[in-house]
């Protein structure tokens, strides 16, 4: 193996990012099972405040365990993928910039703007990469929905409506009580899916409206070893947010996201335009179809996959990210997006609680659409 851009190896396929994982929580086993097929990663070492939860996933995964503090010093290290609960994003992303290695993050970015602009103005003074979460956007469902709106087949776009509802995870998830406290709460744990995917669609948003609310219904896991647990929930994390986003090209979206919702019939994603609508498939996930209905005709049909990454798992994100790197090209889940979609949420809570129209100060440029030939997993020779 020869040496590459920033410490990668590299193999006849193209340079390897070496990734170095740190929390093997719930969300790491989707990542894992992804790293097979995704040849320009390597996953070389795991590690946790759990020293031994970290040594069984690192035996499960045929690659070293280490310490927080062992893993940043490794040189072996390019990338440190955080997998951290939301209050340690910002403090673990600064600490990986300081030891010289790029960072990609699961969603949000920081709890606060606040702390997520030191670690991109860090990582800009390093010549290093930020990535975040959500990369669901990536998959073949946002992306043919994209290319549908990019194709004039609805027309222009003049609105768009979000409403994704739930009970509360604390039914199907064995440790939720982050989800209660700050950086949590059904804004910031869902809206970076759907939030993402509509500046993808439109790009930045310019003010935000919007109304908030949290019920005092008693909480308690439902799952796991933990079941019967109460769930106590911040006074800071609203359950229950309504918002209207003004998109700098004049569209218009409204998004609801909730823990206080036992069942509904409300559409969960529909683009709609001057001559139709787009319903758009769920962006927690890569790959369900998208329908259409025009004005001509007005009744719903599928569409076929015309775009994104082909069978994509979670960690597609960070496999662009490598990719892009080689190719010295921006990356699409980047952590300039990631702090736009940050602003966006936090503009809503102000403007929930302070009942006005809240102006943004960031910006940022739509993602590059992936077209269906740059499937990652197309792009490298595997390497035996």
């Amino acid at each position: 193996m020869g040496s590459t851009l920033n410490g990668a190896s590299e193999t006849a396929g193209g340079s390897v990012l070496r990734v170095g994982v740190i929390g093997v929580g719930n969300i790491s086993k989707q990542y894992f099972a992804e790293f097979p097929e995704l040849p320009n990663l390597e996953l070389v070492v795991v590690a946790d405040l759990d020293l031994v939860r970290a040594a069984e996933v690192a035996a499960e995964q045929g690659v070293r365990s280490s310490s927080v503090d062992e893993l940043l010093a490794d040189p072996e290290v390019d990338v440190v993928l955080n997998l951290t609960i939301p209050a340690a994003h910002a403090e673990v992303a600064l600490r990986a910039l300081e030891a010289g290695k790029h960072v990609y993050g699961e969603k949000p970015l920081a709890l606060s703007t606040a702390e997520a602009r030191p670690v991109l103005e860090l990582a800009a003074a390093k010549g290093l990469r930020v990535g975040s979460a959500p990369d669901t956007v990536l998959g073949s469902g946002v992306q043919t929905a994209l290319a549908v709106l990019d194709s004039g087949a609805i027309g222009r776009p003049i609105a768009a409506a979000v409403a994704w509802s739930a009970p509360g995870h604390e039914l199907w998830h064995p440790a939720p009580a982050f989800y209660y406290q700050p950086g949590g709460g059904p804004l910031l744990d869902m809206g970076p899916y759907y939030l993402t995917s509509l500046v993808s669609f439109f790009g930045p948003v310019v003010r935000v409206s919007g109304a908030v609310a949290r019920s005092d219904r008693e909480r308690s896991v439902a799952t796991g070893p933990l079941a019967g647990t109460p769930i106590p929930v911040h006074e800071e994390v609203d359950t229950h947010v309504t918002a209207i986003l003004e998109h700098a090209n004049g569209v218009v979206s409204t998004v609801t996201v909730s823990f206080e919702v036992w069942a509904s019939r409300v559409p969960l994603f529909e683009v709609y335009g001057t001559g139709g609508t787009v319903a758009v498939p769920d962006p927690n996930r890569f790959s369900d179809p998208v329908e259409i209905a025009t004005a001509d005709d007005r009744t719903w049909r599928a569409v076929p996959d015309s775009a994104g990454f082909v069978d994509a798992g979670r960690g597609v994100g960070l496999s662009d990210l490598a990719e892009a790197i080689e190719q010295d090209r921006p990356h699409r889940a980047s952590g300039d997006l990631a702090f736009h979609v940050l602003e966006i949420m936090e503009a809503i809570i102000v403007a929930g609680r302070e009942h006005r129209v809240v102006d943004l100060t960031s910006t940022v440029d739509r993602p590059a659409p992936v077209a269906r030939e740059l499937s990652l997993r197309h792009s490298y020779s595997r390497s035996d």
